[in-house]
């Protein structure tokens, strides 16, 4: 099941979770605006949700959503609504005349708050479950099994804890809070920016055929 072809992949797989979105940025932010403790509730989120849609593509759904457009439409709109109210909490922060308190973060609550906020950028987000759907189809042979699928999922998912913990983890260092603390202005600027483009990102998406 580990072939070379596969570790190539799972590599792109990690570059890609760790690139900059809405799940990295959210951790990032709150690490460093709430600490450690609550980057990591927000991340354990973003598992959940992304375990979600990964289990639903190993069963299937993917092939239901791709047959009832309106599944994902629904979750479309939802996903772009959400990260625009994202975008214009940024800005908000980014303009105001007070910027002592500036090392905010997109997200904030309780630990329980703060995983279902992280859970909802996974959920909210068609492109996750195509992203699992489109990732089984690259590596699974055509007559997989169940087990064989899981196999998959479970080396996949290893991906993600390491890139979105590892987030948690790196954000909530004093250094890097330093850092942000020095350009506050710009990194909200640039989470209004992100969180902004991809809502519309998400809104223009179109399914092929």
């Amino acid at each position: 099941m580990i072939t070379p072809e596969f570790i190539a992949i799972w590599i792109a797989w990690l570059m890609a979770g760790g690139s900059p979105g809405p799940a990295t940025m959210g951790i990032a932010g709150t690490a460093i605006s709430a600490g450690r403790g609550s980057a990591l509730a927000f991340a354990l989120g973003i598992l959940a949700g992304s375990a979600s849609w990964g289990i639903a593509a190993a069963l299937g759904l993917s092939a239901v959503m791709l047959a009832n457009v309106w599944v994902f439409e629904i979750l479309r709109y939802a996903g772009a609504v959400y990260l625009g109210w994202l975008a214009f909490k940024a800005l908000k922060r980014a303009v105001a005349k007070d910027t002592t308190a500036a090392v905010g973060t997109p997200f904030s609550g309780s630990a329980r708050s703060l995983f279902a906020k992280g859970a909802a950028i996974h959920i909210t987000n068609p492109k996750a479950i195509l992203s699992w759907a489109s990732i089984y189809a690259i590596v699974a042979p055509a007559d997989a099994t169940p087990a064989t699928l899981f196999g998959y999922f479970g080396l996949l998912y290893v991906g993600s804890i390491l890139i979105f913990i590892g987030y948690a983890f790196l954000f909530s260092s004093p250094a890097i809070v330093r850092g942000y603390q020095r350009a506050s202005r710009i990194f909200d600027l640039a989470f209004a920016g992100f969180f902004g483009f991809a809502g519309f990102k998400i809104l223009t998406a179109k399914l092929e055929g």
